[in-house]
């Protein structure tokens, strides 16, 4: 059974067109981490690891930012699964569809670094 998520492309949808073109969805938090190996099953298990290293990088917010932060980081790093579909706002008062083809990659210096590579619906 596929799920359905619902992801924003960066603050307001900033990052969309690039999304778009390049095939992928993602996040970034401020967290120049590669998570590859350190995505337990347990999100809880990976908010409690990586909560602490939100904060000690972004010392001026709450436990509950770091918390919603580290949530959307897991999310889309290992919660979301080969198959489910996602709705992705364009920026524009619509919505992109499509659907996740593989698993977490970490791309430094790439815009929303933590990625997925998705197979855009063709819009209709």
């Amino acid at each position: 059974m596929k799920n359905y998520y619902r992801i924003m492309l960066g603050q307001q949808s900033k990052y969309a067109e690039e999304c778009f073109k390049g095939n992928f969805i993602g996040a970034d938090f401020g967290m120049d981490i590669d998570f590859t190996g350190k995505l337990p099953d347990n999100w809880r298990t990976f908010n409690q690891q990586f909560i602490p290293v939100y904060l000690a990088k972004r010392p001026d917010k709450s436990k509950v930012t770091a918390g919603l932060a580290c949530g959307a980081l897991y999310t889309i790093s290992r919660g979301i699964l080969k198959g489910d579909i996602v709705l992705c706002p364009n920026g524009l008062g619509s919505y992109m569809v499509g659907e996740i083809l593989d698993n977490y990659s970490y791309h430094p210096g790439g815009i929303l670094p933590h990625r997925r590579t998705v197979c855009w619906y063709p819009e209709g």
